[in-house]
């Protein structure tokens, strides 16, 4: 007997926003009208801890405009690969903002929130609740640390 609650267990998946951050810079220096700003937002992303980055489909980082940064390798299921990785994009999740890179995935590919944008922003997997717990900025719970 399946249980679709079951099957659901420990996916998590989330809102994001994604903006290339060289037209942010350009619009509030008055450079282009903020209407020209690239931005996408993209609903029922997985969270996945397995991946390290944020990785999003080639046809996104073309609409964005994204500029390259360089070739990397990747560990993917069936060995190692060479990767392109583009920067400059602002990453929104759950109200938390920040600066990031992104490894290209094949076209029409589904894009994946790893685990160092999760961690730089104070965010992690909440397995049982099928959401992303946002950790406190603040007090001596705080999630951020210069140890």
């Amino acid at each position: 007997m399946t249980n679709s609650k079951s099957e659901k267990m420990g996916k998590v998946t989330t809102t994001i926003t994604i903006t290339n951050q060289i037209d942010q810079t350009l619009a509030e220096r008055g450079f282009i009208p903020t209407k020209q700003i690239r931005s996408i937002t993209l609903h029922d992303v997985l969270v996945d801890t397995g991946a390290t980055r944020l990785c999003l489909p080639k046809n996104i980082i073309l609409d964005l405009g994204l500029p390259l940064q360089g070739e990397v390798d990747v560990k993917i299921a069936t060995g190692v690969q060479k990767a392109r990785i583009f920067k400059m994009l602002n990453l929104s999740v759950e109200g938390r903002e920040g600066t990031f890179n992104c490894i290209e995935l094949p076209e029409g590919s589904d894009p994946l929130l790893g685990l160092i944008p999760l961690e730089d922003l104070g965010l992690e997997p909440d397995l049982q609740n099928q959401k992303l717990r946002v950790l406190p900025v603040e007090g001596k719970d705080t999630y951020l640390m210069v140890l």
